[in-house]
């Protein structure tokens, strides 16, 4: 690394993360340090909550005025900060970590992208990647999850990143300095000063933690979670229902079995919206202050199909098919709309809605995914008397069963598909495979083009 007067910093933080804050911070900490500072910012679109690279250059005072430049130039930012890991992630990719110059200093949680968010199963990046490319590629690394430490210590992300910057010795100031930069932007002073002690403290490269649930740990969590969802007596058919699976068959179905015995209905949606601790996860998500009035709008869109779905089976079916009901209510349901889902009306409606699961197993769609569950039960039993692979991979077909409405329905046709093929596949070698590569074409594959031309060479 070459010595140079001029000190750059780069700051990648979403929307939220406070950022702007931790720009302000290392600006006046440069100012009161004797440096001429510049501070920028260019906000981007990310895929979640929006982007910002704040830019900042600190020149010694002297005769000399500066020329700064407003962006950060690959191979030349002496500190990157990363909100997020995969904020990390982009900054190595946009060439701002170099080997012979740049501290990096990162938080290894994560906030997901849509992408990973919306996808059928296993959309989630490697994060070990990115931690492996930032040893790699960083001069020096501090790493640790950041977002734990400030919600431990009530502060901001911005304070414990600010920490983690004294530590890392890579600007010219002690940590006393530091400190007393945060008493003089009077922003929430004991809670950000404890804060960046946690940060300042905080471990470096720490390995994000893999847990590993066994069959009877899944089974437990489908008891608890299936109980939730309906009743006791719901969640003892979970149980008679994996009697005589054994071994990995039985992990994967333990899991696979709670998962779609608890499928997404209008109850199931309208339960989990007015559930006790919701708001105080809401509040606490956009640190709202105990004080400040807040209110939740969400984006609904039931469909006419999910309306019959909640009614008794004989009803539901024959107003679904049609009839002078529909053709006068079902326009009715053709748009999404957005709701305050915390006022008073709305909130009343969806306990109606969540209170209606005591009538469930009367309903349409309880007839509808029962039956569908009782036949891939029957299929996976089938397959694991003369292939013990394929009914693996048939277990392993629920994944491509996710939420409700037209998301539901896309994933039960790719269901149906990939699990009809069994019988065409059963005498042949390599059927497993075959499997595995039409399931994992159809989690891959958004409109089922892919899956079709799969299934079409199959044949």
């Amino acid at each position: 690394m070459t010595d140079r007067k001029r000190l750059t910093v780069a700051i990648l933080a979403l929307g939220g993360q406070g950022g702007g804050v931790l720009a302000d911070w290392l600006t006046a900490l440069g100012e009161a340090g004797g440096y001429f500072t510049q501070a920028t910012s260019v906000p981007g679109v990310a895929q979640r909550t929006g982007s910002t690279v704040y830019y900042l250059e600190l020149f010694p005072l002297g005769d000399a005025q500066p020329v700064l430049a407003l962006m950060p130039a690959p191979g030349d930012v002496d500190v990157v900060v990363a909100a997020e890991l995969m904020e990390a992630g982009r900054a190595m990719l946009r060439g701002f970590v170099t080997k012979d110059r740049t501290t990096l200093v990162a938080s290894t949680h994560r906030i997901y992208a849509i992408a990973e968010k919306s996808a059928a199963s296993g959309g989630l990046a490697d994060s070990s990647k990115v931690m492996e490319a930032a040893r790699k590629n960083a001069r020096a690394l501090v790493a640790f999850d950041m977002d734990a430490a400030a919600q431990a210590t009530g502060s901001a992300i911005s304070a414990v990143l600010l920490g983690a910057i004294a530590k890392s010795g890579a600007l010219p100031f002690a940590r006393e300095a530091y400190e007393e930069t945060i008493r003089n932007s009077a922003i929430a002073v004991d809670a950000n000063l404890k804060g960046f002690a946690a940060g300042y403290d905080g471990r470096e490269d720490v390995a994000v933690a893999v847990l590993t649930l066994g069959a009877d740990d899944i089974v437990a969590e489908g008891v608890r979670r299936l109980t939730e969802y309906q009743d006791k007596e719901y969640a003892q058919l979970y149980l008679d229902r994996l009697n005589g699976f054994e071994g990995d068959l039985k992990h994967e179905m333990a899991r696979g079995l709670a998962l779609w015995m608890s499928y997404e209905d209008v109850m199931r949606v309208a339960q989990q919206k007015i559930r006790a601790h919701r708001m105080d996860e809401v509040r606490a998500h956009v640190n709202a202050a105990p004080d400040q009035i807040l209110h939740v709008v969400e984006y609904m869109h039931p469909r006419w199909e999910e309306l019959c779905d909640t009614l008794p089976a004989s009803l539901g079916a024959r107003l679904e098919r049609g009839g002078i009901l529909k053709r006068a209510f079902a326009p009715m349901f053709e748009k999404g709309r957005h709701v305050r889902t915390n006022s008073v009306t709305w909130f009343l409606v969806l306990r109606l809605l969540a209170s209606r699961r005591r009538a469930r197993r009367g309903t349409l769609r309880y007839a509808r995914e029962n039956a569908r569950i009782e036949a891939w039960l029957a299929l996976v039993r089938d397959a694991a008397v003369t292939d013990y692979e394929c009914a693996i991979e048939l277990a392993k077909c629920q994944n491509l069963l996710k939420g409700y409405g037209d998301t539901h329905a896309r994933g039960l046709r790719k269901f149906a598909d990939v699990t009809n093929s069994w019988q065409m596949l059963r005498s042949r070698p390599g059927a497993a495979r075959i499997l595995r590569e039409l399931r994992e074409t159809a989690l891959r594959d958004e409109d089922g083009t892919s899956l079709a031309e799969a299934m079409r060479k199959l044949a």
